[in-house]
């Protein structure tokens, strides 16, 4: 992963804990080849409002730090499971049993999960 991928990174994850976001995991898909994107970075909200709050935040968080806008944002109509596409990284904001359902963090088998510690 290059290091303009990996400051998109951890901006991201900034944005999601600011608002607390929690149970945040990195999907690095760079050593696979033929993926959409180089990383997934997943987290959890608790509530609708909360994801659209952490939406706002990592947007934010990326635009004040890196320059970069998400190319889209889908799903805040209904703020269950708000995708961010970035290019390179893909965030993917849930309410948890939401995630439970699509379980993402599992579909790819052959990628480096990295699982970041909840703050508080």
């Amino acid at each position: 992963m290059n290091i303009q991928t990996e400051k998109l990174i951890d901006q991201i994850q900034a944005g999601i804990q600011e608002k607390k976001g929690h149970e945040i995991v990195i999907a690095d898909f760079s050593e696979i080849e033929d993926t959409i994107c180089q990383a997934f970075i997943i987290c959890s909200g608790n509530s609708p409002s909360h994801i659209q709050a952490l939406t706002d935040s990592v947007e934010e968080f990326v635009r004040k730090n890196t320059g970069a806008r998400p190319t889209a944002i889908d799903g805040l109509r209904n703020a269950q499971w708000v995708a961010m596409d970035y290019g390179d990284v893909i965030v993917h904001i849930f309410l948890p049993e939401v995630r439970e359902f699509y379980d993402l963090e599992h579909l790819w088998a052959d990628a480096i999960i990295t699982e970041i510690p909840n703050l508080d």
